[in-house]
């Protein structure tokens, strides 16, 4: 028996070599950690359960028969963070450079399958070289039915994918599915085409940095949801996020205890909004004062900065968090903060999570490169995802509340729960100087009369009143007790049910 004992010891321990002490020196020389190292380092210690270690690929062409390496360049299983039950693979470069074989694509399809059926999220983490061309069209069905698993679970269980290598060609569609995806800052790229290739087809001279690197996709394309500086990091913070999330779209998020009371006042929130409507301010100040603790994980943080997303907790609850950043091109609408919302409000709606929106918007940008760009079906996509949501709804409307901006962003016509505003809050057609220069052109060459007709629309409109009067504000409220009525607002909004009619799938305006 000890012979047999010793045996599985043996294979377990060339196993976890993965491709060798060379080549693993090899990837902490690039300043990465190997597939295992990872793991180790996302899940509880002590957690992690493997499956399919023994796992070999099955090619003979081209020499492969004699070149089998335990694993086949991925480390696949379960485990926890914080206690909850999580499903990962991991690329392992030092194994034919984490090149895809069908038997490589069986062990990550078998453990989407299994966190899909059990309900939890499911992790990877991407380092590899693409296909492995000796296996051809096996490799290429390997893609296609990991794919397949990212849609069938799109909207049930959270999947997040963290870039800590390359990711080329058929690799970059399975993270471009999934609800999250990270980067590696300086290690980690992720293109359809590399920079050979470009160069023969349109004779451009680029980069893997600058082709896909992660400040590229985490600044320019909002491909990535944000970049690390270094594995550790990156890892930490995945589970930094999971811990807002549920499991599945079975559960509710965590609910954690909270130390900070629901109830507390910010009096500094009282001259957050500048005396002159045309002066920023700074958006995240208002989040980290009225969210549990000052912890916000924000989304996308790099990308359309005019619009802030994340995750936060009010009375130890999580919530999604939508606010116009009024320090980034005025806080407007454009395509890349449109798109950048939509898609977190879906991600939200799909998994229960209460949205908060803090609006301070002074319309859409206006423009042809956002007009020949689709400005329209981008906009569109925000107003979609927050007409269609039915996860408890609070906004606020701090200052400015312009046009269809107005709307777009969950107002009380597009199915917003509760709505409050502060004292400062403008809600209008538009600003009053626009408004006075359209209404009273006849007085364009009178300068005074200008002005007195602006002051008239401001004390009509330069407010919250008139909307509080027609029920579309539910009350206006005091700055320094933000905190306090967006808590009770959620909480009474706990067992709220809502649905919409039945239909196979809605048909968004991609």
């Amino acid at each position: 028996m000890q012979h047999i004992l010793d045996e599985l010891a043996r294979r377990r321990a060339q196993a976890k070599l993965g491709g060798g002490e060379r080549r693993i020196a090899a990837q902490h020389a690039k300043g990465k950690l190997t597939a295992r190292e990872r793991i180790d380092l996302l899940l509880d210690e002590g957690s992690f359960e493997e499956f399919d270690m023994f796992v070999e690929h099955r090619a003979h062409e081209f020499g492969m028969a004699d070149q089998k390496v335990p694993g086949d360049g991925v480390v696949t299983g379960w485990g926890t963070i914080n206690g909850r039950t999580v499903y990962v693979f991991s690329k392992d470069f030092t194994v034919f450079g984490g090149s895809l074989s069908g038997a490589h694509a069986a062990k990550i399809v078998k453990v989407q399958r299994m966190a899909a059926k059990v309900g939890a999220p499911v992790i990877g983490l991407f380092d590899a070289g693409g296909a492995r061309i000796q296996e051809g069209v096996d490799s290429l069905a390997g893609y296609a039915d990991i794919f397949m698993e990212n849609v069938l679970s799109s909207g049930v269980i959270p999947q997040i994918s963290v870039i800590m290598g390359p990711c080329a060609g058929g690799d970059v569609y399975s993270p471009a599915m999934t609800d999250f995806i990270f980067m590696v800052k300086d290690t980690s790229y992720m293109y359809v085409t590399g920079p050979d290739v470009v160069k023969t087809v349109t004779n451009e001279t680029v980069t893997h940095e600058d082709l896909g690197g992660a400040r590229v996709h985490a600044q320019k394309s909002g491909v990535a949801d944000g970049a690390f500086e270094n594995d550790l990091e990156a890892l930490v913070q995945v589970r930094r996020l999971v811990d807002f999330l549920p499991s599945s779209n079975r559960e509710e998020a965590p609910s954690r205890e909270s130390f900070d009371d629901p109830s507390r006042e910010e009096p500094s929130l009282d001259t957050l909004v500048p005396a002159n409507p045309n002066k920023p301010y700074d958006m995240k100040e208002l989040i980290l004062k009225i969210v549990d603790e000052a912890d916000f994980f924000e989304i996308s943080s790099e990308y359309a900065k005019n619009i802030i997303t994340g995750f936060a907790r009010i009375d130890g609850e999580t919530v999604g968090v939508v606010a116009n950043q009024p320090q980034v091109l005025a806080g407007v609408l454009d395509i890349d903060a449109s798109r950048k919302a939509a898609r977190f409000v879906r991600f939200c709606d799909a998994f229960s999570i209460p949205i908060l929106t803090l609006v301070d918007v002074p319309g859409f940008m206006p423009g042809t490169k956002q007009e020949y760009g689709g400005l329209i079906k981008h906009g569109a996509k925000l107003l979609f995802a927050y007409a269609e949501a039915t996860v408890p709804k609070v906004t606020l409307i701090t200052r400015k509340a312009y046009g269809g901006a107005y709307d777009v962003m969950s107002s009380k016509h597009l199915r917003g729960d509760i709505n409050y505003a502060w004292p400062t809050a403008e809600i209008a057609v538009m600003g009053a100087k626009g408004a006075v220069e359209i209404i009273f052109r006849a007085d364009a060459k009178n300068p005074e009369a200008l002005a007195q007709r602006e002051a008239e629309y401001k004390a009509q409109f330069a407010n919250p009143f008139v909307a509080a009067s027609r029920g579309y504000i539910d009350d206006v409220i005091m700055p320094h007790g933000t905190r306090r009525r967006i808590a009770r607002a959620f909480k009474s909004l706990r067992t709220k049910e809502l649905s919409n009619p039945w239909k196979k799938h809605d048909n968004i305006p991609l």
